[in-house]
């Protein structure tokens, strides 16, 4: 009986979907014109989602840009993605003109519509003037460059205690879910406060449920990504709205207040004098600590696994952060001067982050038809662009696979090399909508780098470990190495 009861609801659940995608695509077809960009929609309901999170499970996510490049157009071409026709625009003339047409009003990032259900009422959800609006509330005071650099000290503390705890005293280490505790911990201080192992570990396992979740197809039906990633934003919502309201409870009483983000936003207004409510602050903080530890803990496993393939950029990343530990007085932290001094290691991590780029594109959309390579593309269709339409193409990096850091040295530091050409090196996006936590990322990331390659060396158990790309880069045996400290001198 529950078996034919649960064969019932699918099968109802599945036809809701189709008649659902056959509506959608019998309204768009209207708008269409016999001039629209060139490509597939795939197979009905799910289009080329599968192909798309195939490519990027088997490690070669550029795949799937590239064969349609080939297949289609060099320019732009269509797909149909997690429920969203799609035209794809390519290389650095088309991310010029999605990154360029925004601040002109043409355009309007957006994300796919299933993470409104992942991430509620957040800027990232948010349109226009009024994703302008939030974002600056949200964002804006609490990221600026002045004031992340006040918390260079406050990351390295965390580093260092992270290291002391986790690493040290260890022969080999999964090292992927330890980076993970400290960015982490990292993004949890600096927004929420919470500072307890048990309540962040939990916290945590919701998040990164929330994020294998985020980019699939959204069938919000039991045992789907989508449905746990669904359930486990709401148990995080409830949570932090609890939160919220005790800390409102705490502050009429007379508690002194957190210095954290949440506190900034329960007091924060916009320029009419409109404050966030409860649901928008749960929601904005789940954003962020989402955003504020994944990509991050993915750049800074890539890292390790880079390195350790390349011994002769390690050794000059271990010079250049030797001289700055040498400058250091007993038990002084890294402050804002010692992060700009972190050139070389900087440059390591842009050719990291053009190999392995955490996020592989967003999407836009037009309020209006659009013209663009002698293509008309539908007001009602999304504009996507991608990192893998530059960062692993021959014409903009030459030996694309090879990693070679001199890419981004100023051109007269190095001969033979020259800096990435505008809209081809583009790991934060572009325009008006570049990534808000940029800053946060280098200054989270260098710290760590600094502190790792003071202390040890290291192997990797797998030197050929699949990096799957679901959605971010993940070692798929959680990048198990052998470290090795280095001896006093």
């Amino acid at each position: 009986m529950e078996g034919e009861l649960m064969f019932f609801s699918l099968a109802i659940a599945t036809l809701a979907v189709a008649v659902a995608w056959f509506k959608s695509r019998t309204r768009r077809s209207n708008h269409r014109t016999s001039c629209e960009p060139p490509g597939s929609l795939g197979w009905p309901i799910v289009g080329e989602t599968l192909a798309i999170l195939r490519s990027g499970r088997s490690g070669k996510p550029e795949l799937f840009v590239q064969e349609r490049m080939l297949r289609h157009d060099p320019d732009v071409f269509k797909t149909h993605l997690l429920g969203e026709i799609t035209a794809t625009f390519c290389g650095p003339n088309g991310n010029k003109f999605l990154f360029s047409n925004e601040s002109k009003g043409l355009l309007l990032t957006c994300w796919p519509s299933s993470l409104a259900r992942l991430f509620g009422d957040s800027f990232l959800t948010k349109l226009g003037e009024e994703a302008m609006r939030v974002r600056k509330m949200v964002v804006v005071p609490f990221l600026r460059p002045d004031t992340l650099h006040r918390l260079v000290a406050r990351f390295d503390l965390l580093c260092k205690v992270r290291i002391e705890r986790d690493w040290k005293g260890r022969g080999v280490v999964h090292a992927f879910p330890l980076i993970k505790k400290y960015a982490f911990s990292v993004a949890c201080g600096l927004f929420t406060s919470i500072g307890s192992e048990e309540d962040q570990a939990r916290l945590l396992e919701e998040l990164s449920t929330v994020a294998k979740g985020a980019f699939q197809l959204p069938i919000y039906f039991p045992g789907t990504r989508y449905y746990r990633a669904a359930r486990s934003g709401d148990l995080l919502r409830a949570e932090l709205l609890k939160v919220v309201q005790s800390r409102r409870s705490n502050y009429i009483a007379g508690a002194e207040e957190e210095d954290d983000l949440m506190s900034h936003l329960m007091k924060v207004k916009d320029e009419e004098g409109n404050s966030l409510t409860d649901k928008q602050i749960a929601d904005n903080v789940i954003l962020l600590l989402s955003a504020g530890h994944d990509t991050s803990s993915s750049t800074m496993a890539m890292l390790l696994f880079h390195l350790a393939h390349n011994p002769h950029c390690y050794d000059r990343v271990l010079q250049e952060q030797r001289e700055i530990a040498k400058s250091k007085a007993q038990g002084e932290f890294l402050n804002r001067e010692d992060i700009q001094k972190m050139k070389y290691s900087w440059n390591v991590v842009n050719e990291v982050l053009r190999l392995s780029p955490p996020i592989q594109g967003t999407l836009r959309k037009p309020s209006t038809d659009l013209t663009y390579a002698g293509y008309t593309i539908p007001k009602g269709w999304k504009l996507g662009w991608s990192v893998n339409s530059t960062h692993k193409m021959d014409k903009h990096f030459p030996e694309p696979e090879k990693f070679n850091p001199a890419r981004f040295e100023e051109e007269e530091e190095v001969e033979g090399d020259s800096p990435p050409a505008p809209y081809t090196f583009v790991p934060f996006g572009g325009g008006p909508r570049m990534c808000p936590g940029k800053d946060f990322a280098r200054i989270q990331i260098l710290v760590f780098l600094h502190n790792i390659v003071t202390n040890f060396r290291w192997e990797l158990l797998f030197p050929h470990e699949l990096i799957s790309v679901d959605p971010m880069p993940t070692p798929s045996k959680g990048l198990p190495i052998n470290l090795y400290p280095h001896l006093k001198h």
